[in-house]
């Protein structure tokens, strides 16, 4: 995923790394972290503890292993070493996003910006970031100013596209996303939201939208699940059904895919297949509540009310207040805890 930071705030954030005592930094540095990776850049970083691109590197790597808190420190260390690397401010931003500080990851592009006014891939983080935060309006007027460096941006005309379907203008949205493939036909996710709002307004062209973005990147996910969607919507199932196979394949860890294709075998009432799809994305994703409420009504329609039970169990122990599971939990004679 996932958006004019102060002078005085920004030095202040520093300040802080500034402050703390060499013997901590050390700790900090040395620490193993099992991660060899991590570890080898941390041994670097001890012969040259003013090496802004091992930090950034290293911040990069913790952010991959969710360790959003030392990413942070490195990537704030890193621009303290070099403030102007277009590159560690967008890093920074994204573990902001991903950690629920959007606010920072917008003062953090807003300042990044401010360095670089003309780079158009630090406009297009700041727009993403700003529509992110549904500043719509705002989020144009960072792709207008896009669009007077370089008139021929297609990602400005995509985000134009975002922007304007979240508003609800369907036509102005359409316009900008044809613009967009205009310019780059290779630009696939402006096709998936070409083929979602030519879906939505019942129209004919929808199907190709979605053909040309698996065209242009035939085995991603995202393409194939949106066809999947509109498929199921046209009640052409067993299509549908076909892709999130496809999609399965392509990526077996896809767990919406071994999902979606259960409730549309419980739709068919082939119970057994359904089972065994919710099966798979259990396998998967073991924390995945719903796939353990329509895996006991897949067993229910099986005649089997013990597996049922056990599952509708264990889906109120992750979610107490989930009424299928409540449901199909007294159908089945057991009783909630």
């Amino acid at each position: 995923m996932k958006k004019l930071i102060p002078a005085l705030f920004f030095i202040a954030i520093f300040a802080c790394n500034r402050n703390d005592s060499s013997d901590q930094n050390t700790k900090l540095t040395v620490a193993p972290t099992g991660n060899p990776a991590i570890d080898n850049l941390s041994a670097q970083i001890l012969k040259d503890s003013m090496n802004a691109e091992l930090y950034a590197q290293r911040g990069a790597l913790y952010y991959e292993n969710d360790g959003y808190d030392f990413a942070i420190r490195d990537l704030q260390r890193a621009l303290l070493l070099d403030s102007v690397k277009a590159e560690y401010h967008h890093l920074l931003a994204d573990v902001y996003l991903d950690y629920f500080q959007s606010r920072l990851a917008l003062k953090t592009m807003e300042r990044a910006a401010l360095l670089h006014p003309e780079r158009i891939p630090t406009l297009l983080k700041l727009c993403e970031v700003q529509y992110i935060l549904k500043q719509y309006e705002n989020s144009m007027k960072t792709i207008d100013r896009i669009l007077k460096i370089d008139p021929q941006t297609a990602d400005a005309f995509f985000m134009f596209g975002m922007n304007f379907k979240e508003m609800g203008d369907t036509v102005r949205a359409i316009n900008s996303f044809q613009s967009a493939v205009e310019l780059d036909p290779d630009l696939t996710d402006a096709w998936i939201n070409l083929g979602q709002l030519h879906a939505a307004i019942k129209s004919k062209m929808a199907a190709r939208f979605f053909d040309n973005a698996i065209r242009v990147d035939p085995k991603n996910p995202v393409a194939l699940h949106a066809k999947a969607e509109y498929l199921t919507a046209k009640n052409d199932l067993a299509g549908a059904i076909a892709l999130y196979k496809e999609i399965n394949t392509a990526d077996p860890q896809y767990e919406d895919g071994y999902f979606n294709a259960g409730l549309l075998y419980m739709e068919l009432d082939s119970f057994n297949q359904a089972y065994q799809q919710f099966d798979l994305t259990l396998k998967v994703s073991p924390t995945y509540i719903k796939a353990y409420a329509f895996r006991a009504l897949a067993a229910e329609s099986l005649g089997k009310p013990e597996q049922a039970k056990s599952d509708y169990e264990q889906a109120l122990r992750m979610a107490p207040d989930y009424e299928l599971a409540k449901e199909g939990l007294a159908r089945v004679g057991g009783k909630a805890r």
